[in-house]
Parts: structure tokens; sequence; C-alpha cells
């Protein structure tokens, strides 16, 4: 990677001395401040950077620039930052969200009981012009913050229509609740067995299904979703949106092969204003003699690449299907006493797609929240790496909420990259801490510490559309591990702000091994910056929240600006 560098610059600077030999440096636009945090490891502290395109060309004193400028932008106490790169998360699906209905509990959404969650769904409907038949889809219901403590079932369901089949996605992603019109198409019923890596809750004692599905089984039923209309539309407006939070890189992890598909037409048919890289999805098909073919990596094209593949090895935490060592403090309604959720897929299965993957060099997304599916992980790395020469693999274990010490020096050992949706500590915190693992083990979720203790590279994301795309909060609840209720869920994982800020930017470029041309401001990289109104470091954490992004500039356009 540093060869690479190497080039860019061997190429581009001679460029640069030979116009400054003939006539005065061009830049399109340049900006000015002291509030210029460049994380870069080149170039002493910067009040002046110029940007000619796509491409940063000056970093250094503003008294040193010699060149001419279109415009120059006065930061004054603004901040300009490396623009925000998405660690991990689901842009196509944040961008269907707007053709959704918001049953989200506050702040993101409505519901605080089940009584305003039909209500919302309600509305929904009544402002849509729907014929008989169509779907109802809801985002975002969280049986943790609603005031029953439960997941909608049929019967809550039934009462918003009949005729009508509702869909309603848990906040996680990894469960869903379904009136009895959706199991009816479906073909779901008492005589329906569980299927692999999912459970079809019931009700009682009964074999009858209560609308309550759980991984797998929730997969099944939204594949029954007819395609969205305006998809391009839609995806185009997410990514705006992203850059409202100061994105300059998104991500859509778990692809299916039709959404990236739509993603790609999107993109060629109006190039995106951000970066999106894609992870096609694989599971156990991709195992085995009549296994599709490998997916092809792909440089970005009209601002979207794939980018490497995801699997998923377990479920939610929040939603209590994340796989554990040792059982959850409350087990949800119907577990046994020692219940410790479940992985998505075998040992074996895991073994033979991380080397398979490995071998090929095929960059690796694994879902992994709970210490057992991160046993998995940890296992399957390790068999498929020759420990005496590893490859510069960079496997990415997504979310690692409950990964433990031991995991994480193997992880250290093994160059792989835990990615925490440290947002957890705000949105969940006080449900982990009181029901789902206890005092204990809740305090060191998303262990950012341990990590830097250990000299691990890490990132930190949001997993939008499960949370929004806000990565000024993701700083904050990184930085100060605030539950809702304002108690701090584990302070010796606090990290400090500037480690937080490399979680979202150097980090997860090097992450996507894009460390050569993102993550810094440094000469030769691409142009991708976010303006804060203020400078993060120099306030206390518990002020982050106090920010406001200002400007987005990917590939030196502004996509974003504040009350424009």
């Amino acid at each position: 990677m540093k060869r690479l560098t190497d080039v860019r610059l061997a190429i581009f600077l001679p460029l640069l001395l030979l116009a400054g030999c003939n006539k005065a440096p061009q830049a399109d636009i340049a900006f000015y401040g002291d509030n210029i945090i460049t994380l870069s490891e080149q170039s002493e502290s910067a009040n002046f950077v110029a940007v000619k395109d796509d491409t940063i060309v000056f970093v250094g004193q503003r008294d040193d620039w010699d060149g001419q400028t279109t415009e120059v932008v006065n930061l004054e106490d603004s901040a300009l930052l490396p623009g925000f790169i998405d660690a991990h998360g689901h842009v196509a699906w944040h961008g269907r969200l707007s053709a959704m209905a918001n049953i989200a509990s506050p702040p993101v959404g409505p519901a605080e009981d089940m009584n305003g969650l039909v209500m919302a769904l309600k509305s929904h409907i009544a402002s849509k012009d729907l014929a008989e038949g169509d779907w109802v889809v809801g985002m975002g219901y969280d049986d943790s913050l609603l005031a029953e403590a439960r997941h909608p079932t049929t019967i809550d369901l039934d009462k918003v229509s009949t005729s009508h089949p509702i869909l309603l996605i848990h906040v996680s992603g990894h469960l869903s609740a379904v009136n009895s019109k959706a199991l009816e198409i479906a073909g779901i019923d008492k005589d329906t067995p569980n299927p692999p890596g999912g459970v079809i809750r019931r009700e009682g004692d009964s074999q009858r299904p209560n609308g309550v599905l759980e991984e797998t089984a929730g997969f099944a039923i939204q594949s029954l979703l007819p395609p969205a209309e305006n998809v391009n539309e839609l995806i185009h407006l997410g990514l705006l949106d992203y850059a409202r939070y100061g994105i300059t890189t998104a991500q859509d992890g778990a692809s299916s092969l039709g959404v990236i598909n739509e993603l790609r037409s999107a993109a060629n048919e109006k190039p995106f204003p951000i970066d999106v890289v894609s992870f096609q999805m694989v599971d156990e098909t991709y195992l085995g003699e009549n296994s599709p073919p490998l997916p092809i990596l792909s440089d970005y094209k009209n601002g979207f690449k794939i980018g490497g593949v995801k699997m998923i090895l377990d479920g939610s935490p929040q939603g209590k299907t994340a796989y554990l060592t040792q059982p959850y403090k409350i087990p949800p309604k119907g577990g046994a006493h020692d219940y410790r959720g479940y992985p998505i897929m075998p040992a074996e299965s895991v073994d033979g797609l991380f080397a398979k993957f490995i071998d090929a060099g095929t960059p690796i997304l694994a879902h992994a929240n709970g210490d057992a599916a991160a046993d998995l992980f940890v296992n399957a790395l390790n068999r498929s790496i020759d420990t005496s020469n590893i490859p510069d693999h960079r496997t990415v274990m997504i979310h690692a909420q409950t990964v433990r010490e031991d995991q994480l020096d193997i992880m250290a050992e093994m160059k792989a990259i835990p990615s925490f949706f440290s947002a957890h500590t705000f949105y969940w915190g006080d449900w982990h801490r009181d029901s789902v693992f206890g005092v204990e083990r809740a305090s060191r979720i998303s262990p950012t510490q341990s990590s830097l203790d250990k000299g691990i590279v890490f990132t930190v994301h949001n997993d939008s559309p499960v949370v929004p795309p806000d990565m000024i909060r993701l700083l904050w609840a990184t930085t100060n591990r605030l539950t809702r209720s304002g108690q701090v869920l584990g302070q010796e994982q606090r990290i400090p702000t500037l480690n937080a800020i490399k979680a979202v930017t150097i980090n997860a470029a090097y992450q996507y091994f894009e460390e050569d041309s993102k993550g810094t401001i440094d000469v030769g990289k691409q142009a991708d910056f976010v303006i804060l109104s203020k400078n993060p470091l120099t306030i206390p954490t518990t002020e982050l929240l106090d920010i406001k992004v200002e400007r987005t500039i990917a590939r030196g356009k502004t996509i974003f600006e504040l009350d424009s």
C-alpha cells in the first residue's frame, strides 16, 4: 500500500513543481483557518489546504502557497477534517426509509407504546395511495423502548389492517413482526417448522405463529416484498442524507445481487455524489460443487464499486438472538433460563467460507455480535491463514459487541479489524445492562480502549438504518458512553476524541484498503472533507453533540451545505 502512495506522489509532485517553474499552481478552492485537522503523519500543522479538480494539491501554511485560487473559504471558528467514512451500514436500505412507515421510538420516531405504533401505521396507510392487498412496511420498532416491552404480534397488527399484508422490521434488522395476512401469503402456519438459523415464535404453548419472526424466518418473508418503485431516486436521496452527516464514503453491507444491480443502475443513470462500496452477501450456498461464482471486485465507476463479501454469523443482542457463551440475563419470552441465542450457520460452514474467500483474496466482513459468534470468527480465521506468513487480509468483525479480551488478543495477532457498533452504548445501553447482559458484560460492549491498548486498528459505525448515520452522535457515544438514562456504561472503555475521529476516517479508509487515497488531508489524496461548526479536539467530549455539520465536500465538490 505504501508503494501506491509513493507512485501517486512521484507522478503528481514533479508535475506540481514543473507547473511552479512555468506559472503559479492553480486551485479551484482552498480552505484557510486555524482549525484544520489533517490527521496526517507526513505533514506538519496546516492552516491552508488547496484543491484542484478532485485532488488535494497543497497542505501547509498560507504564506507558503504561491498559487492562484478561484475560491478561498475562510473557516473562521469552524474546523476542516477528512470526510467521514461509513465503516458499516446499508445505504440502499436507508434510501428506502422514505417509502416506509416510521415506527421507531424517540428520538428517531414517534412510537412510545403499542397504541402509538398502531396509530403510526394507520396514519402511514392513510397518506399512501394503496390498492387492496398492497404491502405495508414499517421500519424500526423497538420492543426495548415500547411501554409494553414486547414485540407487536398478529393481534396488534390485525387492528391496523387484515386486507393489507403488514411487515414490520425490528430496529436491529434481525427480527420481524407481521399480521395474519402476511403469514397467509408466506404460507406460515402451525405446521411450518423453524427454518435453519431462524425461529417462528408461537402463541403460548401452541404451535400457532404469533407473528414474530427471528433471523432467517424474517429474511424469508422480506423476500416476498415487491420491488420498490423509483429505486434510483430513493438511492440518491439516501446518499444525500448521508452527506448531511458529513459522510463521503458509504457502505452497502450484505448486498444481494438484486441490490447490487440496483446500485449499479442508479450510479450509471446519475453518478453518485459520494463513494459507495458494496459487500455482497454470501452464505452456505457458496460452498460445494454447484456454488455461485465468486463476486467480481471492481474499482469505482460513477462512485460505486464492489469491495468484498459479507456473511452473518449470528443475530442481535438487543433482539436477544446474538450467540453468547453465557446465558442472557433475562431470556426472551419463552426462552429457557440458560438461553444463549444461536448461530446462523454451523462452525464448519463458517470455516469453509473463510477459507474460500481468504484464499481468493476477497475481503470479508463477518457479522458477529455475541462472543460465541466471535469464537466462530477467530477460529475460522486462524484455520484459514498461515500464521507464519499472514497476508494483508484485513478481515472485519462487524459489530463485535461482546468480543472478549482473549479474542481481541487473537485478532491483534491475526491483524483482523473489529468494527464496533458503539452507538449501542446510548441507544440500548440501559437495556443491555438491565435485561440483556447484566452490568459486567454490558460495561465492556464495544471495547474500544481495550483495542487501543492492544494496538488494534478498529473502526466504529452506526449500521444505518438501524440508527441514523449521525457521525457526530457516534463520536459522542464512543467517547462518553452515556446511556439514555444518563449513566456511564463502562467508563474504562471510553477513548479520546482524536482516536474516535480516526476510527471514522483513516482507520475506516484502511479497512477499505483505501488509506492511500482517503482518511487524511494529504497532497495527492481525494478531496473529501467535512466542515464542522466547532473543533472537536478543543471542546469537552460532553459538548460534541453541539457540533453541526456545516458543509460536506466529496471529490472536491460541495454536496451539502447547512441552511443552503
